[in-house]
């Protein structure tokens, strides 16, 4: 199969980012959900967990085999397939009976995601040229970040307007629409090269990256489940990345990692995906339990700092290619280190409520200046065969540094409440769980060091590929 002659790509472009951030939104939104929904299908909160844990599990496990998807299956089918899971997951988890019914919508609705977001980056590699792709990047940045953004709030009003069942409508609608608007404007961007299956890294795979980010993800439980299956991700993740390389036809070319931008640039993602995760699910916990704000207090809070993050993103896009990678690498990851030394050192369970806004628009800016050139860079630096590859693997280790940034938060928590507690015995629950946020923070600090470290060795690619 021959590629098509696009003669304008921007409504498919448009249309990915857009499905993109419908799928983020149904993801993040149901985060406000989950006390409904234990209440409705009368569950604990471990097993609503499940919702979110689910949905990072398929993503998990589908994304790295995107990049055979792409190579199997037109660029059109691929985009019908995806519409078709996320419609049909939302219908299912707006008429949800049970909770095992919702959970399954959830991972129908994950299929489509996961199909989608690793598709959009493909495209746009092939059809932006490389001195616009920042600009492309950037645009897909800010609608990737405002997604979980506003997420949360809207599912609020949401909720309170009608019920968490209104939520899976809303996508259903919106989802609908987009693809009759700009279906018909969709060509196919890539040839169909077919390479042999490999079932063996199929199964690998899934066993591999499924029990990591399950592991990770079940980690401050500590159960059995969740350790066995943790080393039996590591074991299949190692015995995967060997037979990637054993193979003439790796399922996920692993080779992506002999470029020295793309393999510094996958670790600055990793690094900041799993920040950015974790400061998600500890800001919100430290304003409402230790300052005793209400969830919609704690919700505007943040705010700002996130819509900040998505209104930065198409400026740092539109102005890479003059200013590159290495500043905005480094400076995102500069102001990354200040925010959390700042609230390591300031967090107590009097900390103004200001100061935290303040802190989380600085660590927010900095998040605006890391995502778009980290991953515009490393896959600048690959030659047009390994796109999808690349793509994939950016988009995994999008979903383990999820799994391992909420799960590695709750375990830092927990650990420095505990010691805390030792050293206090006395103290109040407000202050506790200041305490153990401090803890906390002082490893965020660490990580965001790491990065800044790191980030001083990316360069800009010599050479275009083509």
């Amino acid at each position: 199969m021959t590629t098509e002659t696009i003669r304008n790509p921007k409504p498919m472009v448009v249309m990915l980012m857009i499905a993109a951030f419908v799928g983020l939104f149904g993801e993040t939104a149901m985060n406000m959900a989950m006390t409904e929904v234990m209440t409705d299908f009368n569950i604990s909160a471990s097993t609503a967990q499940w919702l979110t844990t689910g949905y990072l599990l398929v993503l998990g496990i589908l994304v790295p085999v995107s990049a055979s998807i792409i190579q199997w299956i037109s660029t059109r089918n691929i985009i019908t397939i995806a519409f078709i899971f996320s419609v049909v997951g939302s219908i299912i988890g707006a008429l949800a009976p049970t909770f095992s019914v919702l959970l399954l919508a959830r991972i129908i609705q994950a299929i489509g995601t996961g199909l989608i977001l690793p598709l959009m980056i493909n495209v746009i590699l092939i059809v932006v040229p490389i001195t616009k792709r920042g600009a492309a990047m950037g645009l897909m940045g800010m609608l990737i970040t405002l997604a979980p953004a506003i997420g949360p709030t809207l599912a609020g009003f949401i909720i309170d307007i009608a019920s968490w069942h209104y939520i899976f409508w809303v996508s259903v609608v919106l989802f609908i629409i987009v693809y009759t608007i700009f279906m018909a404007k969709v060509y196919n961007v890539s040839e169909l090269t077919k390479p042999k299956i490999d079932l063996l890294s199929i199964l690998l795979s899934t066993i591999g990256f499924g029990g990591l980010v399950y592991g990770l993800s079940s980690l401050a439980e500590a159960t059995t489940l969740s350790t066995t299956l943790l080393i039996a991700g590591i074991v299949a993740l190692i015995l995967f990345v060997w037979r990637q390389f054993a193979t003439k036809e790796p399922m996920l070319n692993l080779r992506v990692f002999k470029y020295r931008n793309f393999t510094l640039g996958s670790i600055l993602l990793f690094l900041a995906f799993g920040l950015i995760l974790a400061m998600a699910i500890l800001i919100p916990m430290y304003l409402k339990g230790s300052l005793l704000l209400s969830a919609t207090s704690a919700g505007l809070a943040m705010l700002v700092g996130n819509l900040l993050n998505a209104i930065l993103a198409p400026v740092v896009g539109n102005t890479f290619d003059k200013v590159g990678p290495k500043f905005y690498l480094t400076f995102g990851f500069l102001f990354f280190s200040i925010a959390t030394g700042l609230l390591y050192f300031f967090t107590t369970d009097a900390t103004p409520v200001w100061f935290i806004v303040v802190v989380y628009i600085i660590f927010f800016i900095g998040a605006s200046t890391i995502i778009m050139p980290a991953q515009t860079n490393s896959l600048n630096e690959l030659p047009r065969h390994l796109y999808a590859h690349g793509s994939a693997v950016l988009n995994t280790f999008q979903q383990v540094a999820s799994a391992a940034g909420t799960s590695l938060t709750i375990v830092l928590l927990t650990a420095g409440q505990t010691n805390y507690a030792q050293n206090h015995p006395n103290a109040s629950m407000e202050t506790l769980l200041a305490g153990g946020a401090q803890h906390t923070f002082f490893w965020f600090f660490v990580v965001a060091l790491v990065g800044l470290v790191i980030a001083l060795f990316v360069k800009r690619p010599n050479i275009p590929q083509k």
